[in-house]
């Protein structure tokens, strides 16, 4: 079953700040409707109270329409709505003139033209403000001044005093320019959260091209002289065999001396690339959560431990410190290596769980475990016979265990192990 909240979870950054954003518009068409529509049944009569609401919640419904599609274009991913902006703005000022005139020559009574005049400037600010999504900063400034003298004109021809019109130009001018400025200082962080977020994918991509970069270097280093000396001496020795000398048996000896040593110098540039130091791999966790605003708790022994049980071990960590920021949502991640009882034990625990019906089949994985990555790592482990469990810890929480056994190492190596465990020793805080 599929836990509460997870569509959340599995959200980037980015997405629920986006998401964030878009509900944020339209929980202002419901506060347009609740905050001037139903005011309008406290101030005057049922029937010019009941018509004020629905005006207030037909712009409201065409305001969160705009602002949806407003908020898409600048995600990028549909063209600018412009069709749906000059509807807005027709809708925006046909109710205005409509207010403004059920202000001045509709029904009398208490309240009457109070309400229909806040009515009028209501929909004005509200409506600016998401048409300010819409268009850029310049053409904003100016539609919210068109507004406001567009407002003193019409309130003056309703029949309005000229100061009474100068008034409302001046309100619709503060509010639109409010709403607006609101409207266009959540866009601006929208943006720069999605600039963030493409940052923080290119340094991940350029992080893997160098790394591919020194790995070509180094295999250039290493075969480049190599092969050159190789073909330099088979092409001396066939010049040899040509002649009958017998120096072309000692070349050709020579350059299958020099084929094997560069076959080895191979294998210990390859070695070197794939296996991954322990403590090496605990600090750059820590180096790497840091960065990423999570708070990372790394303690346990590493000393003493043999190579191929580091390299797995370093695998494990590297495998789920990646995860964790690929897939999850973790606020604090914890890393703990203990030995005990001739084993060591690495967990790694983390409260950014975002997990689906079967986490092993690589849907809706949870932080800290890659999917089909858990299978390359059993792998590793199983090389020094090792297991590894992952799976909900907890509410929230999501822990990966990998246990390997320990060669003996004489009598003393249990009680060494045993005090390793009593006293662990930090690797990074």
């Amino acid at each position: 079953m599929r836990r509460p909240g997870g569509w959340w979870r599995r959200k980037s950054s980015a997405e629920k700040v986006e998401t964030y954003t878009r509900w944020s518009f339209h929980f202002l068409g419901v506060s347009e409707i609740a905050g001037i529509g139903l005011a309008s049944y406290g101030r005057t009569g049922p029937q010019l109270a009941t018509v004020l609401f629905l005006m207030v919640a037909a712009h409201a419904v065409v305001g969160m329409a705009t602002a949806s599609q407003a908020v898409d274009w600048l995600a990028g991913r549909r063209p600018q709505p412009v069709r749906r902006l000059w509807l807005l703005g027709a809708v925006t000022a046909a109710l205005a003139v409509l207010a403004v005139g059920l202000a001045e020559h509709g029904p009398g009574g208490d309240g009457a033209g109070a309400a229909a005049v806040g009515v009028f400037v209501g929909i004005q600010g509200f409506g600016l403000g998401t048409l300010a999504l819409g268009v850029p900063r310049r053409r904003a400034a100016t539609l919210i001044c068109g507004f406001s003298a567009g407002a003193g004109v019409v309130a003056f021809a309703a029949g309005m005093p000229w100061l009474a019109g100068v008034l409302l130009a001046g309100v619709v001018l503060l509010l639109g320019g409010f709403f607006a400025s609101t409207a266009m200082l959540s866009v601006w962080l929208l943006s720069v959260v999605y600039a963030l977020h493409e940052a923080k994918e290119t340094e991940a991509r350029l992080a893997v091209a160098e790394e591919r970069l020194r790995f070509g270097r180094d295999l250039h280093d290493v075969m480049g002289r190599n092969l050159a000396v190789i073909a330099l001496k088979s092409e001396l020795a066939v010049q040899l065999a040509r002649r009958g000398r017998s120096e072309a048996v000692e070349q050709m000896i020579e350059v299958q001396r020099i084929a094997q040593e560069s076959q080895r110098e191979v294998r210990d540039v390859v070695r070197g690339y794939r296996e991954a130091a322990l403590e090496v791999e605990l600090a750059g966790a820590r180096g790497v959560l840091s960065a990423a605003g999570i708070v990372a708790e790394v303690t346990g022994e590493t000393e003493g431990l043999p190579a191929e049980v580091q390299s797995a071990l370093g695998w494990v960590v590297r495998e789920a410190t990646t995860n964790v920021l690929r897939h999850g949502d973790a606020k604090k991640v914890a890393v703990t290596v203990l030995m005990s009882e001739g084993r060591v034990v690495l967990t790694v625990e983390n409260d950014g769980v975002a997990q689906g019906p079967d986490p092993s089949a690589g849907a809706d994985v949870p932080a800290g475990t890659g999917g089909s990555g858990l299978a390359g790592l059993r792998e590793r482990l199983s090389a020094v016979d090792g297991t590894l469990e992952a799976g909900a810890a907890g509410k929230g929480l999501f822990r990966l265990t990998a246990e390997v056994p320990l060669p003996a190492a004489g009598p003393g190596a249990g009680a060494a192990a045993s005090a390793s465990a009593s006293a662990p020793r930090g690797v990074a805080s």
